[in-house]
This record gives structure tokens, C-alpha cells and sequence, in this order.
């Protein structure tokens, strides 16, 4: 059997061993894989209401790829490819998101200016391994941010990659807010983000986006760490019907990184 199918397998008899109803306070919960939103899985197949069930914080997308999502302090946020952050309300649903109940393992506080490479350097060696995973949560003053959204795809679905190349950047100045992300190891890379997933929102919750590019100072990071995973598959033909064999690692590798 291949590694996806040996993988998602595991991942399909976690799910059924711990319903949805019965979220982990110690766990990543995630709605669908990010394979199936490169290859354009899209449609909306869980509510905000039952995601919020399962966390507080998190990151994510909309039906049809509507913007960008971040969940801070238990309110979740739509970042539209306007710029602007709109409260979510419970029956919006979403193709793919991950979320978590933020508890902090780990507080420090950055007084020194870093960008984006030398804040990932520096949580690197604040991470006591690299085989689970975390929750992150850095408060601050930002002298940049450089953040992306796309519009709504209409059917039939492109790629990622290709609806990507109708995202709007947008480009913050001096601000406070908050980043909120993820870390994923290596192994989990066919169903989630390997290494740094992280979107951001101002302290006013008027805009954000997936985060690009940043330059931070006067900061607060919190790490928690999650030693769980919990999953929920769609259940409906978009998702049944998707090739999910193929190595997205280069796509979504393009589909993250920061556009020249």
C-alpha cells in the first residue's frame, strides 16, 4: 500500500475513534487535507458552528476559496480579497481549515526586529521536537506585513496554484496584531502544511491574510505544544471523486511562498 494511503487510513480510523463531538484540548483538529485543496476541492463542507466545537484559534479558507480565515480568542475572522477582516458567522462553512484550543506550553518575549526567515529560525530552537505538533501565537508591533487573499472560484475549480495567481497582496504598515499559525512535521506533509502555516490579523480586526512577508518588533510569542491529531474527512463526490495520488510538495511549496 503507498505512504498517502497507509497515512490517510490511520488518519480516517482516528477520525472514527474520536468524533467530532469529542474534541482534544491537546490536539490539532482539521477539516479535510491540503491535497485536496491543491488539486481544487473547494466547496464548504463543514460549519464555522462545528469547527468552533473544536477549537478557538486556527487557520483556514472558505467555500470556494473565499479569502483567507483566522480564528484568535475564540471569534473567526473571513479576510476577503478586499482586505478586509469580516466577522464569520456559525453557518459559513469551509473546504479546509485547522484549528486548536489554545493553551501556551511556552512564552518569551522577541525585544530585537526579525523578518519572517529570522522569526522561523528563532521558533525553530524554541521547539522542543520536531515529531509533534504546535500552535502559534505572536503578539506585536509589526513595521511590515505582507499578507495575500484570493477572490471566490466559480466551478469548474482550478488548482491552487492557479486560483492563487488571482490572489490580492496587500501591504501593511506599522501595525499591532497578531499572527496565528501552525507548525507541522515532516510526515504529516500529504495531509497538512509541513513546517510554517501562519496568517495574521490587526489589533483592530479590520485586515490580515496569509501571511507573506513580515518584519516584527516589541513581540510576545506563545507556543502550544499539541501531541494530538484528529481529522474529519468530506463526505461528498467533490472529495470522493479527487486524485489525491500525486506529489504536491512543489506546488504547494509555490502555492506558500512569497510572489516577487
Amino acid at each position: 500500500m503507498a505512504k498517502i494511503e497507509k497515512l490517510l487510513c490511520a488518519t480516517v480510523i482516528l477520525a472514527m475513534a474520536l468524533p467530532v463531538s469529542s474534541a482534544s484540548d491537546d490536539a490539532l483538529f482539521q477539516t479535510s487535507t491540503i491535497s485536496a485543496l491543491m488539486v481544487g476541492v473547494f466547496d464548504g463542507t463543514m460549519s464555522f458552528k462545528d469547527l468552533k466545537s473544536q477549537g478557538d484559534f486556527g487557520v483556514g479558507t472558505f467555500d470556494r476559496l473565499d479569502g483567507e480565515m483566522v480564528g484568535l480568542d475564540g471569534q473567526f475572522y473571513q479576510v476577503r480579497s478586499d482586505g478586509s477582516a469580516y466577522l464569520v458567522s456559525d453557518s459559513m462553512k469551509t473546504p479546509f481549515a485547522e484549528v486548536a484550543f489554545f493553551k501556551p506550553d511556552d512564552t518569551a518575549s522577541l525585544d530585537a526586529a526579525y523578518n519572517l526567515t529570522e522569526l522561523q529560525s528563532y521558533l525553530d530552537g524554541r521547539l522542543p521536537t520536531k515529531n509533534l505538533f504546535y500552535a502559534i501565537r505572536i503578539d506585536g508591533t509589526f513595521d511590515y506585513v505582507k499578507t495575500r487573499s484570493p477572490p471566490a472560484q466559480d466551478k469548474p475549480y482550478p488548482t491552487l496554484t492557479d486560483a492563487l495567481k488571482g490572489q490580492k497582496i496587500f501591504q501593511l504598515q506599522n501595525v499591532t496584531g497578531t499572527v496565528v499559525g501552525f507548525w507541522c512535521p515532516a510526515y504529516a506533509k500529504e495531509i497538512n502544511v509541513p513546517g510554517y502555516h501562519m496568517h495574521f490579523i490587526t489589533a483592530d480586526r479590520s485586515a490580515g491574510g496569509h501571511i507573506l512577508d513580515l518584519t516584527l518588533r516589541n513581540a510576545t510569542v506563545q507556543i502550544d505544544d499539541l501531541s494530538g491529531l484528529q481529522m474529519e474527512l468530506p463526505k461528498d463526490d467533490e472529495f470522493y471523486k479527487a486524485d489525491l495520488s500525486g506529489d504536491q510538495q512543489a506546488a504547494l511549496k509555490k502555492a506558500e511562498s512569497n510572489p516577487k
